[in-house]
C-alpha cells in the first residue's frame, strides 16, 4: 500500500518570474487556490495521508502555506535544501522520512484530475522498483515502452533503443530500494537511476489518458490552465469589481480591485492586486498590490 507522497517544491520558477519570485512555483494561485493545495488533494483521494514537500527558494512562504486551514487536515513534513539537489538528490534527502516505506512523487508545478489510485495499484501489482505515469498525448514523448506498455525501454533515446512515443507526468511511485541507486550528498537528477533500471528491464510504467494534465511551468501554460478550467469562481466573491469595469475571460483573486472604466481580459489577479480606472490589460498576470495603471499586453507585474 502506497499512503505517502514526496511532492517537489525547491525548483526557482524562472520560467515564471516574476511570479515566482513573489511565491515558490507550486504555491502561485491556480483559481485562487496555492496550486500545491490541488496536488496534496489529489494524492489524498487516492489514499495519500502523510506528505513530505521540500523547500528551498521563500522557505518562509511554505510555512505560511502549511498553516493554512484547508491544510489541517494533512500531515505534511517541510524539509529545507539549503543547496538545491535536483530531483535525485531531493528524492535521496527524504529517504529517512519514507521510513522503509514505498510512496508517490509528484512534481510541484503539475495539476491534474489522474486517477493516481491505478497508478499505486498497478505499482504494488507489478513489485517493480519504480511506476512512472505516463500521457499518449502531449509534445514532450520522451519515453519509449515495450509493447504491452508496462516497461519503459528508453528515455530520451539515451540508451538508443527506441523513439519516445509517451509523455512522462512527472508522477510516479517508488519502493524503498529505489534509495540505494541514488548517490547520498550529491545534486543529480533522478535520470540516471531510472536508466539503471531500463537497462535492467526494471522501470515500469502505467498510460493514463483519463482526466487532466498541465504543466504549468511558464506563463502561457499558466494563463491556459485559467482559461479552459473551471476550478472556482471566476471573480472571488471577495474581489471588488466597480460599476463601468470591463472583466472578460480573466480570473480575479480576493481582495483583488478593479476600477471603473478599467479593462481587463484574457488575464489573471493574484490576490490584492490592484487595476486603475482607465488601466487596459489584456494576457496580462498582475501578481503585485502596487496599483496599475496604463495599457499592457501579455506582460506580468
Amino acid at each position: 500500500m502506497v499512503n505517502q507522497a514526496f511532492i517537489l517544491g525547491a525548483g526557482l520558477g524562472t520560467r515564471l518570474r516574476p511570479l515566482t519570485d513573489r511565491l515558490p512555483k507550486p504555491l502561485v494561485p491556480l483559481f485562487h487556490r496555492p496550486l500545491a493545495s490541488w496536488t496534496l488533494d489529489a494524492c489524498a483521494r487516492a489514499g495519500i495521508r502523510r506528505f513530505a514537500i521540500n523547500t528551498h527558494h521563500l522557505p518562509a512562504s511554505w510555512q505560511d502555506f502549511k498553516r493554512l486551514p484547508e491544510n489541517h487536515d494533512h500531515d505534511i513534513t517541510l524539509i529545507h535544501e539549503p543547496v538545491r539537489l535536483e530531483t535525485g538528490g531531493g528524492l535521496k534527502n527524504i529517504e529517512p522520512w519514507a521510513a522503509n516505506c514505498p510512496l508517490l512523487v509528484h512534481n510541484g508545478d503539475i495539476f491534474s484530475t489522474l486517477p493516481l489510485e491505478k497508478l499505486i495499484a498497478a505499482h504494488v501489482a507489478s513489485g517493480l522498483p519504480v511506476t512512472l505515469a505516463l500521457r499518449s498525448q502531449g509534445s514532450a514523448r520522451h519515453i519509449a515502452l515495450n509493447e504491452p506498455g508496462t516497461c519503459v525501454t528508453d528515455i530520451h533515446r539515451r540508451l538508443d533503443r527506441a523513439p519516445g512515443t509517451h509523455v512522462f507526468t512527472g508522477i510516479y511511485c517508488v519502493n524503498p530500494e529505489f534509495f540505494r541507486r541514488i548517490p547520498a550528498g550529491e545534486v543529480v537528477s533522478v535520470v540516471p537511476a531510472f536508466l539503471e533500471l531500463v537497462r535492467e528491464g526494471k522501470l515500469g510504467a502505467i498510460v493514463l489518458d483519463e482526466g487532466v494534465w498541465l504543466d504549468l511551468g511558464d506563463r502561457a501554460s499558466y494563463l491556459q490552465a485559467h482559461r479552459e478550467l473551471a476550478l472556482g469562481p471566476a471573480i472571488h466573491p471577495l474581489a471588488r469589481v466597480e460599476d463601468g469595469a470591463i472583466v472578460e475571460n480573466s480570473v480575479i483573486g480576493p481582495r483583488a480591485e478593479v476600477a471603473a472604466g478599467a479593462i481587463v481580459r484574457n488575464s489573471v489577479l493574484w490576490p490584492d492586486a490592484r487595476i486603475a480606472t482607465a488601466a487596459v490589460l489584456d494576457g496580462c498576470i498582475v501578481c503585485s498590490p502596487q496599483m496599475l495603471s496604463g495599457h499592457h499586453q501579455d506582460v506580468d507585474r
